[in-house]
């Protein structure tokens, strides 16, 4: 059995709300802004996670969730590092669409798509177990430097289902129930035996 010292444990969470989340477009790696209610968002996640007694921050470098991470980083006021690897999936050709227009736009494109599982590519984009491969590192990284660390990850919703589904042997089909709920902090952890889920929805943020 792993000693507790030797633990080290992710919490996980996607940045607050832009101004693309709220008009339901397609963001990748491109950013548009938090939007005030984002902002209010972030400051009042940070009161909501101060108790959990965190050691660092790692958040992906992109606009929005560096953004998220500074906001609930000015309560917690604990080391804060950007990593490129914890970006949302490249959405290619479709980033700046909404679903609706893609559904009327490329019908039979997005229909192919899919049902592709964890091979999901957008045109001009990358693949979902690309994203679960970069952003694992992130982790493995993390626990090998900082054994025993409480860490919370500041990143996208696309990153943290790969992380999870993977774990969870998911194919990241349409058809397959939704696990995850929107605003949670979800937790895993890294011992001896490797990367885990410790509890899935641990904490409502809002």
């Amino acid at each position: 059995m792993a000693s507790a010292i030797n633990i080290t444990r992710f919490g996980l969470i996607r940045h607050a709300q832009t101004r693309w989340n709220r008009e339901k477009r397609i963001q990748g790696q491109s950013d548009s802004p938090l939007t005030a209610d984002g902002k209010r968002q972030a400051a009042r996640w940070g009161q909501i996670l101060k108790p959990f007694s965190w050691d660092r921050i790692i958040a992906s470098d992109t606009g929005r969730a560096h953004e998220t991470a500074k906001l609930i980083n000015a309560v917690l006021n604990i080391s804060l590092t950007t990593d490129t690897r914890l970006r949302e999936q490249d959405w290619g050709q479709w980033v700046g669409k909404t679903i609706a227009q893609l559904k009327t736009e490329r019908p039979q494109e997005l229909k192919k798509q899919e049902k592709t599982g964890w091979g999901f590519c957008p045109p001009g984009g990358e693949d979902r177990g690309n994203v679960q491969k970069r952003s694992e590192k992130v982790l493995l990284e993390a626990a090998a430097q900082w054994p025993g660390n409480n860490i919370l990850v500041v990143t996208h919703e696309g990153v943290i289902k790969s992380l999870i589904y993977r774990l969870y042997g998911r194919n990241f089909l349409a058809t397959e129930p939704a696990v995850i709920k929107p605003y949670h902090l979800h937790r895993l952890a890294h011992d001896e035996d490797g990367l885990k889920v410790e509890v899935l929805n641990a904490l409502a943020l809002d």
